[in-house]
């Protein structure tokens, strides 16, 4: 039954708010962000290997980190990294491997998953996500793993499953955009929301034939490359076709328009590690209450601060609360935490100022 099973890893995003760790050359997936000793793509490719075999794990990234993801991941060939020409979205790229993998084979049940979440209890993972491939065989569904939402976060969206259903696999009633404070309150109170982690589970065939009746061009642009996927003439039509494709995110693409979706409670901790923020959350913290990366510090005075640099770097605080201060060869960032959404604006104003080169 596993030779069915199939991942599509996501791994093209830039990740700018962990600037300047984080840079367009070299995105914070292909990075230790915790110290760990394992990059995220690594933890990652590892965790999913748990359950499905490791030669039906595709990698989907921008062709830039082609040779970043074969040198990070020497136990995947050129055969599983599906290279983005240009940068459109989820949509197109999950469309683009789908038909790949339907091509190979046409029983195959997959997961769509970020490079870039925190998951400890990587067995609890492992039994969810195989609850909802086994649903995926039997049924025609659309599933996504909901996280449990433990506070009023305004950063995520929202999923609302049905209230009445008392099976583990819930019919998901709706999705709702990211929310202001008081409505986020308001949807943990009601009790059946939970956070949208963009983790999704379906069978090829489900996924396929919904991207047909949702997304028709989009689906006959890519369809129409069927004979050269999986074969040398594959570079030469995804080169000359893709860019073609409309930028459009798979949840607003075929998730919001369907009613066979379906969501699982996740049982497992996640994080997102989206932002310096939550990796501070994520990682444990000293006796000051900073939470430190590679450094050797010496605070005084200085509680609550995301402190990253070279390893063993010798780092002196002395009265700061709350500040992000990440030391990247030419670059020294210390900025407020309660602004780093903040830091793409920055990143902007560092790259008008001083040269692309920085970002």
């Amino acid at each position: 039954m596993k030779k069915n099973y199939y991942a599509i890893l996501m791994a093209g995003g830039v990740g700018s708010r962990f600037w300047p760790v984080s840079t367009e050359e070299f995105p914070k997936q292909f990075h230790d962000m915790l110290g760990t000793g394992d990059t995220l793509i690594q933890k990652t490719f590892h965790r999913l290997a748990k359950l499905i075999p490791q030669e039906n794990i595709f990698i989907l990234t921008n062709e830039r980190y082609n040779d970043l993801v074969l040198e990070q991941l020497p136990e995947v060939t050129q055969r599983q990294v599906v290279l983005e020409p240009a940068m459109r979205n989820t949509a197109p790229c999950i469309l683009y491997a789908s038909l790949k993998i339907q091509k190979e084979n046409p029983d195959a049940v997959m997961i769509v998953a970020p490079s870039d979440h925190w998951i400890e209890d990587e067995d609890t993972f492992s039994k969810n996500v195989e609850q909802a491939f086994e649903f995926c065989s039997e049924n025609d569904a659309l599933m996504t793993l909901g996280i449990q939402p433990t506070f009023p976060n305004t950063g995520y969206g929202y999923i609302e499953y049905d209230k009445a259903s008392a099976e583990a696999i819930k019919p998901v009633n709706q999705f709702r955009e990211k929310p202001d404070y008081e409505t986020a309150k308001a949807f943990i109170s009601q009790g059946n929301f939970l956070w949208n982690a963009g983790i999704f589970m379906w069978s090829v065939k489900t996924v396929l034939n919904t991207f047909q009746k949702n997304q028709p061009e989009l689906f006959e642009l890519f369809e129409s490359g069927i004979s050269a996927y999986n074969t040398d003439a594959e570079t030469d039509f995804i080169k000359e076709n893709y860019p073609k494709a409309k930028n459009i995110s798979v949840d607003y693409a075929i998730m919001e328009k369907s009613k066979n979706v379906y969501v699982i409670a996740a049982e497992f901790d996640w994080n997102d590690l989206g932002t310096w923020g939550s990796l501070y959350d994520k990682l444990d913290k000293t006796k000051n209450g900073n939470a430190v990366v590679n450094a050797r510090v010496l605070p005084e005075d200085a509680s609550g601060n995301m402190i990253r640099t070279k390893k063993d770097k010798i780092v002196v605080v002395d009265g700061l609360q709350d500040y992000i201060i990440v030391d990247k060869e030419e670059v020294l960032l210390i900025f407020p935490k309660s602004k780093e959404q903040d830091i793409k604006k920055v990143l902007q104003n560092v790259k008008d100022e001083f040269g692309e080169q920085y970002g």
